[in-house]
């Protein structure tokens, strides 16, 4: 249903909520003002197939930047606001944008780049002025409500987080078809029981894949959508209680945040208008996700994606605990196991991740990259390692450059960092190889403790004999370094190269 048809039939019903202010917009504004800011991309000579940038925290008018652009044909990428300057010149002009947006508490990020952004036609700021910048507010008031007369279907072209390096831009081809035909809710309604009086929660940033494609698809499905502004554990079961939240996404961090709670935090707020809680984006520890089970019932769904769209793999609760670790078996692609040299491999053994008849990409600009993420056979890979058992389900093992190798021995950090996260004494954990004179390589863990006063050796020694105890000893930690935070992304991936590289910038200081 059109966006217009929606606003027409409940022009007074929540589009969305911001989840701290209680601000809310409903189908009427949403439609009038995403109407205005096509207006304002056209007015600006902005075409089918153009670019705007968007440099933004979960702001109340983030959603109606993303679905102007969609209805005028554009791309849009969205700019993770933790990002610092030379980061975002880089995105802003990789991405070719015409137009970028961002808000006033932005200023010292920006600032300092605006006469190295090149392509650009205007700069946007929202909250107040940035010099060089225009008022958004101001210029979308001025342009009228009804929709522009060549509306098309416009997609995001978003950035990897970088992880593990210069971040990459996925891109595809503009879909075909008029805006608005397409049923935007369709998945969700047969993945995940969504109706017309679902409510859905977003506790992630909005400038990630996967929040803003849910939020997206749930708000032009005509459904009530819940934005929260930054997350926070007790919060977000509070806003779950406060809005009768019926679907809402997640990551394991989120997940062990809450589990983390007090119990007599955790179990005070009412969760049972929940009917379905998604999770993505990495490996969920087994403890967790039974954890979460127990405590909301059989409604925790999982799924393995990327942004590049090239394949979807999912699961429910009731497979879940059949298949205890799996992420699910592919619903839009089939998937292949292959070594290093391409040949494909027998279940239960572990190898590349690829999807075969998937949706197309390329990385924007990198050629090079493209051509790392194909197959001979021209299947696709989001660089990820895992194996699949015989009935055909898909079991995560890490991502491939994260891969220690100690003596010649391939060990995957992820199952040590799994562990170490369900001791009661920690509350974030990142694992990887540091330089070790003999062997290569050695396992290092870095750990959040829950409470900072107990970070020491004492505590170093418990963690390593934890792990002694419940996985093989090549697997564990030699040595336990404390940080009082992790450089985790609020969409829950960490940063670890930013860890990893303190102890590889020089490879003959002592570890």
């Amino acid at each position: 249903m059109h966006l217009s048809q929606i606003a027409e039939q409940m022009p007074d019903k929540p589009a969305y909520i911001m989840a701290a202010s209680g601000q809310q917009y409903t189908y009427r504004e949403l439609e009038a003002g995403s109407n205005q800011l096509a207006h304002l991309f056209r007015s600006l000579g902005l075409k089918r197939g153009d670019h705007i940038a968007i440099l933004l925290g979960n702001h109340s008018l983030f959603l109606q930047i993303c679905v102007a652009a969609q209805r005028a044909g554009l791309y849009y990428t969205a700019i993770s606001y933790r990002l610092q300057s030379e980061e975002v010149e880089y995105i802003v002009n990789d991405c070719g944008a015409r137009v970028f947006i961002t808000s006033v508490d932005r200023r010292s990020v920006v600032e300092p780049i605006l006469e190295k952004l090149v392509n650009l036609d205007q700069l946007f700021s929202l909250d107040g002025e940035i010099a060089g910048f225009e008022s958004l507010e101001n210029a979308m008031q001025e342009q009228p409500t009804t929709q522009i007369n060549d509306e098309s279907i416009g997609t995001s072209m978003l950035y990897s987080s970088g992880t593990t390096g210069r971040p990459k831009g996925v891109f595809r081809e503009l879909p075909e078809g008029v805006w608005g035909e397409e049923d935007a809710g369709a998945m969700f309604r047969a993945l995940y029981g969504a109706t017309a009086d679902s409510i859905y929660l977003t506790p992630a940033p909005l400038y990630h894949a996967a929040p803003l494609t849910f939020t997206m698809a749930f708000l032009l499905g005509g459904m009530t959508c819940v934005v929260m502004e930054h997350f926070e554990a007790e919060a977000a079961l509070a806003t779950i209680q406060n809005y009768k939240i019926t679907h809402s996404q997640w990551v394991p961090t989120m997940f062990i945040r809450m589990l983390k709670l007090e119990d007599a935090d955790r179990l005070k707020y009412d969760v049972s208008s929940l009917r379905c809680a998604i999770h993505a984006a990495a490996p969920c520890p087994i403890p967790v996700k039974e954890q979460m089970i127990d405590w909301w019932g059989p409604i925790i769904y999982e799924y393995y994606a990327g942004s590049e769209g090239n394949g979807f793999v999912a699961i429910n609760s009731e497979e879940w605990l059949s298949h205890k670790g799996s992420v699910g078996r592919g619903l839009t692609a089939a998937l292949h196991i292959c070594d290093e040299a391409g040949k494909e491999l027998p279940a239960g053994e572990s190898g590349t991740i690829y999807f075969e008849g998937g949706g197309e990409f390329e990385y924007h600009n990198d050629a090079e990259k493209t051509a790392e993420s194909r197959h001979a056979k021209g299947w696709s890979t989001l660089g990820d390692i895992g194996y699949l058992d015989e009935e055909g389900y898909l079991y995560l093992t890490d991502r491939k450059s994260f891969m220690i190798i100690s003596g010649g021995v391939n060990i995957y950090p992820q199952e040590t960092e799994n562990l170490l996260v369900t001791h009661p004494k920690v509350m974030d954990v990142a694992v990887f190889g540091v330089p070790n004179e003999e062997f290569g390589e050695e396992v290092k863990a870095v750990v959040q403790p829950k409470h900072w006063e107990e970070a020491g050796p004492a505590l170093a020694d418990e963690l390593i004999e934890f792990c002694r105890n419940n996985i093989s000893h090549i697997k564990c930690p030699r040595s336990i370094d404390f940080e009082q935070e992790l450089p985790r992304h609020p969409t829950g991936k960490l940063y670890k190269r930013l860890l990893k590289d303190r102890y590889w910038q020089n490879q003959n200081t002592a570890i």
